[in-house]
């Protein structure tokens, strides 16, 4: 059988046409699958009148909404291919992934007509050729998508490709370099789904509240599972925190997908007396460990916080832990998904035992078909259907695993292994301490030493002394930090991680003191 994951929405649709699928907060728009599938067809047969062929690329800029899955649903019911843009980054960064992914079609919104108009107005060098613009004030070389979809019929287009067919292609945030094109298909995202779905057990009773981007695949993935299960998507522009606990009272939300800092800012606005969580079975959080006291905080709303490790490269599930096993064993990510095997390894590729610290390797029907155009660094990460993370992690003897930290981001002081994860886990335990980042900084006596970026919690006149000493206290000699600089904000990209490298750039120039 060929799998398309666009035809999913078509089968849905057949057995539930006037179940309630998508909800826009910020709109108040609300449609039955039918809506949806009949919006899609209309947008796939307007796509394949412009020419969009199977194995296309085509660029997604767009905030939330539901022109969006309709954009990727009718894209993939022609075989062709999307590449979501993250819309925070810059003109450059946007024109280098359309020119890397050779995307012929650019579907946008008006709040990015001005980074459009940039792009095209350098003389764009690819075979980008069709402009499709939702709303605002048109730019003269783009079609209209509101009269592209007026104008075409409801009917079915015909299914283009499936199965091993490229579905779409994601660029990581490229902390390290150049972002990379990271390559699913219809296979891999249907895997992603079973699996989420047999190990989170969700289904068609669920109501799924979705702040985080569509260009992510945190949010992407879980999109595509709420239309498959039959369940209810609820979907905003952005994240506010107050208007999240409103959604959740209005739409009886049953579950959320969230980073740390989220899940804070909803923790500080929570008020008992308007607010009403019981719809809200669970919050799924990624990126970093949710400390305990906050997963105990919920708990008590009756919320379990349940936290994932995935990669862009998995398609978003690697490990998943619940709440109750997460205040039994804190700073774990759990065990890894139904269908995803996970093995620690050494330099030399051999397992290691439980309680000794390695890469991070996971085995999945849904991991990634490679690298868009990068032949070495997909031989690199994909060896012998392992996919290697790139993450040091340690499993116990009942298989729960601990991420310590990004390989990249570990650092050596005086020949010791230092795993910034661990010194900002200490950091986190002081009150003082809203957020922090821990980086590596030059050392004369001991090669590299650690410095702490703190963002202070409202009112504390927490020193840097007093952090200092705070580490002394709880970890060995050569992990304390040596330095703390204050900050307002700590940079990070669209998935809620730490942008290291940024941080080093900023403290460049600070050495630890002699």
């Amino acid at each position: 059988m060929q799998i398309n994951i666009g035809e999913t929405l078509t089968r849905r649709t057949r057995r539930m046409p006037n179940r309630e699928a998508l909800v826009e907060t910020d709109s108040g728009r609300r449609f039955t699958y039918s809506d949806i599938n009949a919006r899609t067809n209309r947008l796939a047969n307007g796509l394949r009148d412009m020419g969009v062929i199977a194995g296309d690329r085509v660029g997604i800029l767009l905030m939330n909404c539901s022109e969006f899955v309709e954009t990727f649903f009718a894209v993939a019911k022609l075989g062709a291919t999307l590449v979501p843009l993250n819309w925070r980054l810059t003109s450059d960064e946007l024109e280098f992934i359309l020119k890397d992914s050779g995307s012929t079609t650019l579907v946008f919104g008006p709040e990015f007509s001005d980074q459009v108009a940039e792009i095209k107005s350098r003389g764009y060098k690819t075979d980008l050729t069709r402009y499709v613009q939702l709303g605002g004030v048109q730019l003269d070389f783009s079609t209209d998508f509101t009269a592209l979809t007026a104008n075409n019929p409801e009917t079915e287009p015909e299914i283009k490709g499936g199965n091993d067919d490229l579905l779409f292609i994601m660029y990581t945030s490229g902390t390290t370099g150049l972002p990379k094109g990271v390559m699913h298909s219809h296979n891999t995202v249907f895997a992603a789904i079973t699996n989420m779905m047999a190990t989170n057990e969700t289904g068609i009773d669920e109501t799924t509240l979705l702040s985080l981007p569509l260009f992510h695949v945190g949010a992407l993935t879980p999109a595509f599972q709420s239309i498959y299960s039959a369940a209810r998507l609820v979907i905003t522009r952005s994240f506010d925190p107050l208007k999240s606990w409103e959604i959740i009272q209005q739409e009886k939300a049953t579950n959320t997908l969230l980073v740390p800092a989220m899940l804070q800012a909803m923790k500080a606005v929570f008020d008992p007396a308007k607010h009403d969580p019981s719809s809200m079975r669970s919050m799924v959080s990624g990126a970093a460990p949710v400390p305990v006291s906050m997963i105990e905080d919920f708990a008590k709303m009756g919320i379990s916080i349940n936290q994932v490790y995935g990669m862009t490269e998995t398609c978003g599930p690697g490990c998943l832990i619940l709440g109750e096993d997460a205040a039994a064993r804190p700073g774990s990510t759990g065990k890894g998904y139904f269908y995803t095997d996970i093995r620690i390894t050494d330099p030399e590729g051999n397992e290691c035992p439980p309680g000794v610290s390695g890469e991070v390797c996971m085995r999945a029907p849904n991991n990634m078909v490679g690298y868009w155009n990068r032949p070495e660094a997909t031989a690199e990460t994909l060896i012998d259907g392992w996919l290697h993370s790139g993450d040091v992690g340690v499993a116990d003897a009942d298989g729960f695993v601990t991420i310590v930290e990004r390989l990249k981001d570990m650092l050596i002081s005086g020949g010791e292994n230092v795993y910034p994860a661990e010194i900002e886990n200490v950091l986190h335990t002081h009150a003082g301490v809203a957020d922090v980042a821990v980086i590596g900084i030059p050392s004369a006596k001991w090669g590299e030493s650690a410095m702490a970026v703190v963002v202070k919690t409202p009112g504390s006149d927490v020193t840097e002394d007093e952090l200092i000493a705070l580490t002394k206290a709880k970890l060995a000699g050569f992990k304390c930090i040596r330095a703390v600089r204050f900050t307002d904000i700590i940079p990070r990209n669209a998935s809620g991680k730490i942008l290291k490298r940024a941080l080093r750039e900023r403290y460049a120039d600070v050495h630890a003191p002699e």
